[in-house]
């Protein structure tokens, strides 16, 4: 494997396999990390084309807002069927203090549209995996690995986020959805999200089970593996009968199409804030207790 990363291995974790390795300079490439600079289209491009020289497996982190800068090698790569492993962090309004330059909030649903958009072999053109937590994380990364037919995005948060209920079967992220653990068996809502949103819609299942409505939460890390799975089984896990709400930081057409016309999504319609992540998720309503007041009002 060969890793780059834009000026940014630090934040985006990538200095983690920098750690194993030192990095590629002029006139010794027995390095195994590739120092990209602030050029983030650049960097995707030498992904590419080590992925058609082949030998090795091209990884390549930044921030997930920076990925605009990166979506002409995206499209190409996905295109062309390159295995790039497209690792984008710091994936929401959490950001924080940055500010709304660097505060992503359309680009996953730009980037989930490639899930939708088939290649040449007619399979998805793209891989995109958002986890939501470590665990899931970890097998959101075997999925990448084990995708050497098209281009995998992977996209985290930048803060801690808290363990899903015990008991998860984490392995069922390779379905692209999934009932967590905890949910109740006979259920009122659906509470469906994916990334680190998904912990709070846990938090507020508990508010709203203390209220006496029983939930189902759905993990959702990938949309595409979920549409291509049987029908039998998407109407499984997100049966048509029953009202749906969606919490995503991104914009609310993330979920809308999984949520349905009667169903509800809690997202973003505006770019960020400039301010510490947790006054930004009691201001933008993304806690436990806006959870329950929505899902209360839609169940109305």
């Amino acid at each position: 494997m060969i890793c780059a990363s834009a000026d940014l291995s630090n934040s985006d974790k990538t200095d983690g396999f920098l750690k194993h390795t030192k990095n590629m300079v002029k006139g010794d490439f027995s390095g195994a990390f590739f120092q990209a600079g602030v050029s983030e289209f650049t960097m995707a491009c030498c992904c590419m084309g080590m992925a058609l020289h082949g030998g090795v497996i091209p990884a390549c982190g930044t921030f997930f807002v920076f990925s605009d800068y990166m979506k002409p090698a995206v499209r190409m790569a996905a295109l062309m069927e390159l295995p790039v492993k497209f690792i984008w962090t710091h994936d929401s309004f959490r950001v924080g203090e940055d500010g709304p330059t660097h505060e992503p909030v359309e680009q996953e649903a730009q980037i989930r549209l490639m899930e939708k958009l088939r290649n040449h072999k007619g399979k998805n053109s793209m891989l995109v995996l958002r986890p939501a937590d470590s665990y899931e994380t970890t097998y959101a990364w075997k999925l990448a690995m084990e995708n050497t037919t098209t281009p995998t995005g992977l996209i985290f948060s930048r803060q801690n986020i808290k363990t899903l209920p015990a008991g998860n079967d984490y392995s069922q992220a390779a379905r692209g959805a999934y009932v967590v653990a905890g949910s109740d068996e006979e259920f009122d809502v659906i509470l469906l999200a994916s990334g680190s949103e998904v912990s709070t819609l846990v938090a507020g299942a508990g508010l709203l089970r203390a209220d006496g409505i029983k939930c189902r939460i759905v993990s959702v890390p990938s949309e595409g593996l979920f549409r291509s799975q049987s029908k039998a089984y998407q109407r499984s896990i997100l049966p048509g009968n029953r009202r749906k709400f969606g919490l995503t930081v991104g914009l609310p057409v993330t979920l809308e199409g999984l949520t349905g016309s009667n169903g509800k999504v809690w997202g973003l319609n505006s770019f960020g804030f400039s301010a510490p992540y947790k006054v930004l998720d009691e201001k933008l309503g993304f806690t436990a207790e806006n959870v329950y007041n929505q899902v209360k009002s839609m169940l109305k």
